[in-house]
């Protein structure tokens, strides 16, 4: 095999992608991304065994959760950008090393590499299989892909300027055990569960860094038509780029509108006062091979979900920054403050057409924990008076496989005194759908990205605490979620973390998870997966 990659949900035939990534991505940049990730865990091993004070370590730790950021499913396709991430941070751990004396460490923290070449051949030793042991390879790999998502959050959290120096030496910590074969498998599962603790800090901390600088969500209907402007369509995550965006094209004439995850931008109260912030075209981040053909504009990435473009044409106009990147399209860097330049954008939005529209209409999100929590008396009436008889999460991703559909088929066939509490790309599948309200309380309640899933969390430890129980699993909250990439993996351990059980979680299992490791996540935690939609909803009403 040229390369083996699991981290995702569409894993080729269950089991992992050998010649090419089903995302899309070559061997070349599969095997690179593994020498990026073992290089990461070389820098931790100096920095656990060297004990390097994490705070003096500076632009070190943010240049590990970008590194870390690139490697995430559909985030950065470019050989070019990855190589040149090795060649830095090789440099950073070199420099490092020479700041400690007579430590006994591991290869990822010694070896060497001249040219492009010699990296190639490194990165065939050094990939997930080089990990002999099935259930210590599917433990460490679970950790390292936990770690991946909680890099995502942290590094969004860093660009409006909050940071904690604890869960950077987490990541060193914990990226240094997944090197280290003195460990069990259950010192391992230990780890695991630790990582999903960080993974509610990471969380918290990037609510508390969106709330406190764009305000609290807000329930909020959002336009999906489209006005007769020149446009610019902004996906990913990072609301620091697109407030930046906003800020550039106003006056402009160039309409903005949000893609996929993007979505949620316009429930904070920051953003409204933005008159060409428009509203979102379009659907989830797998079909945008035809709506950007439509949308007739340039596209900015701002992090993952890429899918690479068919068409030169489209490839044309797409734009990317951060961690994302493709080969050919244009990549627009921060300067020293942060600041990014998008004229380049908002010039070529002017010499096109505007968006062909292909739905009309409005959705509505904004159920961020401080929203509902503010609808409280409401939400527990309705379940005191029987009108809400269940919760059920639906949070995390959406994807390309036909076996999705179970999610719209579940949602819409519900019963209608439940409610839906979502959060991520998921919700896609159901959103559009007229399920109607009880007692005015919407059925499908949106509480924004995938790292929104914190708010769910809060919402359900709220309610634990309303009806005096002492066991969140007591709560009439049934899980079942959806997941594809390694953000989905980092809110499912924090879940696991805060004593969540019996989530149900499709539309397959992990590849990552060996037949063992899986067996301690359905004994001790309860985790299963999905089968029919109807048996299913039987199954979680009880009946």
């Amino acid at each position: 095999m040229s390369m083996f990659c699991y981290q995702c949900q569409e894993a080729s035939k269950g089991t992992g992608c050998t010649v090419r990534g089903v995302c899309g991505k070559s061997s070349e940049v599969s095997n690179l991304q593994d020498l990026l990730i073992y290089t990461l865990k070389g820098i931790s091993d100096i920095v656990v065994k060297g004990g390097l004070d994490v705070k003096e370590l500076g632009s070190v730790n943010h240049d590990m959760m970008d590194s870390l950021f690139m490697t995430i499913t559909n985030a950065n396709f470019d050989d070019e950008a990855i190589e040149k991430a090795v060649r830095k941070m090789l440099s950073l751990r070199d420099g490092l090393r020479a700041k400690t004396e007579n430590l006994e460490l591991h290869d990822s923290a010694t070896f060497q590499v001249t040219d492009s070449e010699s990296m190639a051949n490194k990165a065939t030793t050094i990939g997930v299989l080089s990990t002999k042991d099935e259930d210590i390879r599917s433990l460490r790999e679970m950790i390292t892909y936990g770690l991946k998502g909680l890099a995502a959050y942290t590094h969004h959290a860093l660009n409006i300027g909050k940071e904690d120096y604890e869960l950077y030496s987490f990541v060193y910590e914990a990226l240094a055990a997944t090197i280290d074969d003195s460990l069990t498998a259950d010192d391992l599962v230990a780890l695991t569960l630790r990582t999903g603790e960080q993974g509610v800090t990471a969380m918290a901390l990037l609510d508390d860094a969106n709330t406190s600088k764009y305000g609290n969500p807000e329930i909020t209907e959002v336009n999906i038509g489209v006005r007769n402007n020149p446009a610019i369509l902004v996906s990913g995550h990072d609301l620091t780029d697109l407030e930046q965006l906003l800020e550039q094209t106003q006056g402009t004439g160039v309409d903005v509108y949000t893609h996929s995850e993007m979505l949620p931008a316009h429930y904070y109260p920051a953003f409204k006062k933005y008159d060409n912030f428009v509203g979102n075209y379009g659907n989830a981040w797998w079909k945008q091979t035809t709506e950007f053909e439509s949308f007739n504009g340039p596209i900015l990435f701002t992090t993952n979900c890429i899918v690479p473009p068919r068409k030169e044409e489209i490839r044309a106009r797409i734009f990317t920054t951060g961690a994302s990147g493709y080969p050919g399209c244009v990549h627009i860097e921060a300067d020293d403050e942060g600041k990014k330049d998008f004229t380049q954008i908002i010039e070529m939005a002017k010499t096109l057409k505007a968006p062909t529209e292909i739905e009309s209409g409005t959705i509505v999100g904004g159920f961020a924990h401080n929203q509902v929590l503010a609808l409280a008396d409401k939400v527990v009436d309705a379940v005191k008076t029987g009108a809400i008889k269940k919760f059920f999460v639906m949070a995390g991703c959406d994807g390309r496989m036909k076996s999705r559909d179970y999610y719209t088929q579940f949602a819409g066939k519900l019963p209608k005194d439940t409610v839906i509490l979502t959060a991520g790309c998921a919700k896609y599948r159901y959103n559009k759908l007229d399920l109607g309200d009880i007692g005015g309380i919407p059925r499908v309640l949106d509480a924004g990205q995938c790292n929104d899933s914190y708010s769910l969390a809060v919402i359900a430890l709220k309610l634990k605490e309303v009806f005096a129980l002492e066991d969140i699993n007591e709560l009439p909250i049934a899980y079942n979620i959806a997941w594809y990439e390694q953000k989905a993996v980092i809110v499912l351990l924090a879940l696991l973390y805060l004593g969540v059980k019996n989530i149900h979680l499709g539309p397959t299992l992990p590849a990552f998870l060996s037949p063992n490791v899986a067996n301690v996540l359905v004994e001790k935690f309860g985790i299963s997966g999905i089968g029919q939609v109807d048996e299913d909803i039987k199954m979680f009403m009880g009946a």
